[in-house]
Order: structure tokens, then sequence, then C-alpha cells
């Protein structure tokens, strides 16, 4: 028997529960993975409490790295002993998981399962937000929240690798010294950082605004857009938006807003490959620093969710098998 966190209804972290379960079964075309760490999101969060509907009984996460232990029917291209990650993983909150062949990460030699698992979700977020999403060129000034965050960190700096001007917000002094670490130019308060951006930008405002707050910040995010600006709200850490008047993007100068997802970005395995190889290299070469601020036994993901959702993290959140 193994272990796994199952949630037998929505509710609180309290619903997250240690509980012994039989071995996963690979099926065609997936690999059973011993979890060496996983990845804690505000999507488990989401999921747990019934905003995003699920079925339950639930095992939360579907970020992970660890090593491959059996090949289910049709698996080529990986054998036991491999290991990988991934950010499209099924119940990852456990001992052993089950990953789709196709959706499985290469791990480089060089990086540890730590920073693997710390990287497939929020690295390749913030690949996709500043390459895709909206296409970041240098001299470009960027507003970004939560910059002491998973993403946030990771994606101060890649952006400034890029060239750009980076304004973040953060809740705390602590979280502050985090952002200026990473290399933000302009650290702010989330009070009255709208006319802030506004000042440090000569009137202008941001190019784009990188927002996984959601409802707290929704609005002054819009204003400290320039003309022809970009939202794109990739979370809800506050809670979710309430609908849009449309109206509101022509008002504010023929703004652009975008709601997208991480799936939708990775369409197919060069997709894939090309997001994870960039970051994976960035972290063994040095070039891209990955904080875990926090890892938990897996017995204690309550704990996680609780810190995570009062926003007293930064960095990666992990569970450890």
């Amino acid at each position: 028997m193994t272990h796994a966190i199952v949630a037998r209804e929505a509710g609180g972290p309290e619903v997250l529960a240690y509980t012994e379960i039989g071995r996963p079964v690979p099926g065609p075309g997936q690999l059973l993975v011993k979890v060496g760490a996983a990845g804690v999101n505000f999507i488990d969060t989401y999921k747990r409490s019934g905003t995003y509907k699920v079925p339950f009984p639930f095992t939360p996460g579907s970020e992970l790295a660890g090593t491959v232990e059996e090949l289910g029917e049709g698996v080529a291209g990986y054998s036991a002993g491999d290991r990988v990650a991934t950010a499209e993983g099924i119940n990852c909150y456990a001992d052993y998981a089950l990953v789709d062949a196709d959706a499985a990460l290469p791990v480089p030699d060089g990086l540890d399962d730590f920073t693997a698992a710390a990287l497939p979700l929020q690295g390749m977020t913030a690949h996709y937000l500043m390459n895709s999403t909206f296409k970041v060129e240098d001299g470009h000034t960027v507003l970004l929240h939560a910059g002491a965050g998973g993403v946030g960190l990771l994606l101060i700096q890649m952006l400034k690798l890029r060239g750009a001007k980076v304004i973040t917000t953060v809740s705390t002094d602590e979280k502050e010294q985090l952002a200026l670490e990473a290399g933000a130019d302009h650290v702010l308060r989330y009070d009255g950082f709208a006319g802030q951006v506004r000042e440090l930008t000569g009137g202008a405002g941001a190019h784009v605004v990188y927002d996984g707050v959601g409802k707290d910040t929704f609005d002054d995010s819009l204003a400290a857009l320039r003309v022809r600006g970009t939202l794109v709200l990739f979370g809800a850490a506050s809670g979710p938006v309430p609908p849009v008047d449309p109206q509101r993007l022509n008002a504010g100068g023929s703004l652009f807003l975008t709601r997208p997802t991480l799936v939708n970005y990775l369409q197919d395995a060069r997709e894939r490959r090309w997001r994870s190889d960039e970051i994976f290299a960035a972290a063994a070469d040095g070039s891209l620093k990955v904080r875990i601020g926090a890892k938990y036994p897996l017995a204690e993901a309550g704990q996680a969710h609780r810190d995570l959702e009062g926003r007293k993290t930064t960095g990666k959140v992990l569970l450890v098998p």
C-alpha cells in the first residue's frame, strides 16, 4: 500500500486527508512515477474548495518531478529509472502518480527533484505569458503583480533577461527584498499602484499587466495600462473578477483583455518541449534562480494550502512524500 492526499468533499484545507491507497497501475500511454516532490499551486486550492468543479473523492496535484517506475502499454522513448517532471499529471499529492507519456518532461542532469518540481507549472506559465500571450520586447514596461510569488520571481528574471522594465507589487518588506533581488526595477505596494505606475512611465502606463491576483487588483490593473495596452489575467488569488463590460476597454484606450491558462499553451509535444527545455536549461546553467519557499511532508498538505491561501509563502511550495 502507498499513500495519497484525498478530499472526500469540497471544503477548506481540513478536508485534505493523508490516506492509505493501492499503488496506481499505468494504463496505455502512461508512466507510473515515484514522486520525488509535488508542486502546490493555487489551482489545487480552487479544486479543493469547489471553485473549480471536480469529482469527489479527489486527490489534488498536477505537478511533480520523480523517477519512472513502470511503463504502460505502447509507451516509447522512456525507461524505468528515467527522471521526469510534468505540469499535467494526475493525482500528484501522492507517493506514486500517473503521467501521460506525451505530457512528461525529461529532467536534465544537474537538476534535483525539488528544483525540477518547482518549474513545470510556474516556469512554463512565465514562459507562455511573456512569449506567447503578450510577446515582451526589449524596452517594454511591464507591471507584474505578486512579484515574490512562484511565477513572479521567475517571470521577473526572465523579463529582465529580455530587456524589459519591470514594475511589481508585493505586500511586505520581506517580499519587496525578494523581488528586488530577482531584478525588479520598482517594487510597489498594492495601495495606489495604478497612479504610481503612471508616474514611473511619465503618464503613459504599462504596455502589459500580468495579474494573477484577480478581484482586488483588476480595476487598477486596467487603469495602469497605456493606450492599446494588454491586461493578462492569469489567476485569481484574491477571488474571481466579476463580469466586465467590454465598453471599459474602449474607454481605457482600446485596451486588450485576455484570460489564458497553461493547458492552451501546451498544445503539442513541440510546444511543451520548447517551453520546458528553455526553463530547465536556464535553471541548470544558473541564469534562472529557483526559490523554493517551503517544503512540507505529504501528510501536511492541509497546512501547505493554509499557508498558500494566507499569502504566507514566497517562491515555490512543495510537498515531499
